[in-house]
């Protein structure tokens, strides 16, 4: 009797024992999965060599951003994004991968290693300072209303109790909750500019609120009727997010824009979308 009391609780113990070591095996797999930061198992930070083995960088952005990264008629992603990166990545000796997502998930995007950093006119902001590793300013930027020429608003004050379409996720909104003026309007937020503005050309919205970047070159590019109201909210710049851990990789990319910037490259780029130097990299 005592003998099978005792087989009894050998079995239960292996089974237990089996069961733990399942668990912590299990455990471990989803800590590890949590967030891809090219860091290698001693902690070394091998986030440029990676791309340079691997040959390509993968560059994620709102495939809808004019004139920073879109998709135009050809169905070919292009901007001056896109040629600053391109440029970037011949002289890295690598290619050039476009990856287009969804901006309101764009850090879960990075983390998760499905894309090596986010270049799209993406607005430096404290909260993306704290999420990612962003490369030095390239470019200013401001925030400002627009309206259909023949609106009734001549300036930001005429916009009370007016809808003003504004990009879901974007610095844009975060500017216009924070703003004056949010008790007094209806936002509506969508997930592009390109929407926001085609809802206001249906009549759907009163104005849009966005880049000074984006309003200007849709107005001059597209001959649209739209008009940039004289007072805005607020001046940004336009950075690059890197992966927390991934120094060497942004500090490369930033090396090669310095480069591009002393040889000339990098205005002859914002000449031909800009019509100047618009740049601001040292």
């Amino acid at each position: 009797m005592k003998r099978g009391i005792i087989m009894k609780k050998s079995i239960l113990k292996r089974v237990f024992t089996a069961i733990t070591a399942g668990a912590m095996v299990f455990a471990f797999a989803g800590c590890s999965g949590d967030k891809k930061d090219s860091s290698s198992t001693t902690g070394e930070d091998v986030s440029l060599q990676k791309v340079l083995d691997s040959g390509k960088l993968v560059l994620g952005l709102d495939a809808t951003f004019k004139p920073m990264g879109y998709t135009n008629d050809k169905d070919e992603i292009v901007g001056f994004d896109i040629d600053v990166a391109e440029e970037v990545c011949k002289r890295m000796g690598v290619k050039l991968v476009k990856e287009s997502i969804n901006w309101e998930t764009k850090e879960q995007d990075l983390n998760a290693g499905r894309i090596d950093c986010i270049w799209n006119g993406m607005s430096v902001s404290p909260s993306r300072a704290e999420e990612m590793n962003l490369s030095e300013p390239y470019m200013k930027n401001s925030m400002v209303f627009v309206v259909p020429v023949d609106s009734d608003a001549k300036t930001m004050d005429d916009l009370s109790k007016k809808v003003i379409g504004v990009q879901n996720g974007s610095t844009a909104q975060d500017i216009l909750n924070a703003s004056d003026i949010a008790d007094t309007i209806t936002e509506q937020a969508m997930p592009t500019n390109i929407e926001a503005l085609q809802q206001m050309e249906l009549g759907l919205v009163d104005a849009v609120f966005l880049d000074s970047v984006v309003a200007n070159y849709e107005i001059t590019s597209s001959g649209k009727n739209y008009i940039v109201l004289p007072d805005g909210l607020e001046e940004e710049e336009y950075a690059i997010g890197f992966r927390k851990n991934d120094q060497k990789l942004r500090d490369e990319v930033q090396k090669i824009l310095g480069e591009m910037k002393a040889d000339g490259t990098l205005g002859e780029i914002s000449t031909e979308w800009f019509g100047s130097d618009i740049t601001t990299v040292k």
